[in-house]
């Protein structure tokens, strides 16, 4: 079959992305972009101004695939919605690391960088209406919970660890349990310590009024 000529983006950035997929950005280049799709680099310029152009492309595509990721997992009912935010984003880590490592991993010193509240609105609407506490207590509790979890995910993406679902799901819980504590209201903290530490995370399930 002689070589096609004409390809839309779509099809462009598809190969793109599984290059990166496969074997990360720094694989993508024009050559191996015509490479992929059985052309020359003509088609590739003739769509895109320059690289940088379906490089973007692709960290658009990869940031569509993480965000089925939140919304695959967060409907699931496996965990409370706000846990299997954090498990979604370690699995994504596992399964996708070249992308996982585009989208989170990247060097983004010659980025602009902006606080964006509203773009994980819904987790902080979660916080705010399960645990009771303030618009900033909120924002402060993921951030915290979010750094943990990013550690994890980035340790699973550079293969430095392995661990099971299981095990992931119990060191979320605990983190979660501290961060709960350390944010509850003083009266709250000492009807914890006599009845022991929460475990409405630790079976995957959230117990009556904290279903995050």
């Amino acid at each position: 079959m002689p070589p096609r000529f004409k390809f839309t983006k779509e099809e462009i950035v598809q190969a793109a992305l599984d290059i990166t997929r496969e074997s990360g950005l720094s694989a993508l280049t024009a050559r191996a972009l015509a490479a992929r799709l059985g052309c020359s680099v003509k088609p590739v310029f003739g769509a895109f101004k320059n690289m940088e152009e379906v490089q973007q492309e692709v960290m658009a595509a990869a940031n569509r695939m993480y965000e089925d990721y939140l919304k695959t997992d967060m409907a699931k009912g496996q965990y409370p919605p706000y846990k299997a935010s954090g498990m979604a984003y370690i699995r994504f880590a596992k399964e996708e690391p070249h992308l996982f490592k585009l989208l989170f991993m990247r060097d983004r010193s010659g980025e602009k960088i902006e606080e964006n509240r509203e773009e994980i609105r819904p987790l902080i609407d979660l916080i705010k209406a399960n645990l009771g506490i303030s618009e900033d207590d909120a924002y402060m509790f993921h951030l915290e919970m979010w750094i943990y979890v990013h550690g994890i995910a980035t340790m699973a993406a550079t293969s430095y660890l392995d661990w099971g679902d299981e095990f992931v799901s119990s060191v979320l819980t605990d983190a979660y349990t501290g961060l709960k504590y350390r944010f509850s209201e003083p009266e709250e903290k000492s009807s914890a310590t006599v009845a022991g530490p929460a475990e409405d995370l630790a079976d995957g399930s959230a117990a009556a009024g904290d279903n995050i």
